[in-house]
């Protein structure tokens, strides 16, 4: 793994494989890509990129040591429910000789752009973002993710149903009426 984050995710695979091979445990890992919705985290990008585009503060925005754009696989919240119930309906039993070890991804497979994203929520806020362009610090992340959900589409049927857009504007509906904001005029 390249950064902690990713080595924390494979120390839980490896983890959970061990229990699946000792005591005959089925296990069903499931890997989420970058989930926004309502009620989310305040730390994540598009609820505190929110909060700053309406307080007029600058956002950063970070970009690849060539200039490229990052870009995430962002998921709603609705459809990370509609895979962890799917997984859940079809997870084998357990059992010595018949437990299964199960790794699905859970995306939208379909990344966009940090900046598209942004660009999203100023035509949703009615209010354009003060960006600041930096180069990626030197963490491990990666530049690009991009869930391939063909395993999750064959145990249990998941696809992704909600839009960027869709999904940011249920977010930016939510986040308005919870902390109390007028509803801005749209840019376009």
């Amino acid at each position: 793994p390249a950064s902690l984050y990713a080595a924390t995710k494979k120390a839980d695979e490896l983890m959970s494989h061990v229990y699946y091979n000792i005591h005959g445990l089925s296990v069903t890992a499931l890997r989420f890509f970058t989930v926004y919705g309502p009620f989310g985290r305040p730390d994540m990008a598009y609820f505190f990129f929110t909060e700053k585009i309406l307080k007029g503060e600058e956002i950063t925005i970070f970009k690849g040591p060539d200039g490229e754009e990052l870009a995430r696989d962002f998921t709603y919240i609705t459809d990370i429910v509609a895979g962890i119930l799917g997984s859940i309906d079809t997870a084998p039993a357990s059992g010595k000789g018949t437990a299964t070890y199960r790794i699905f991804n859970l995306g939208n497979t379909r990344p966009e752009t940090v900046s598209r994203f942004v660009g999203i929520l100023e035509d949703l806020l009615g209010r354009k973002a003060n960006r600041k362009y930096i180069e990626l610090p030197p963490t491990g992340d990666v530049l690009r993710t991009h869930a391939d959900t063909s395993a999750a589409q064959e145990a249990f049927g998941y696809q992704p149903k909600t839009s960027l857009r869709e999904g940011l504007q249920k977010f930016v509906d939510w986040y308005l009426t919870y902390y109390g904001h007028r509803r801005p005029q749209a840019l376009h």
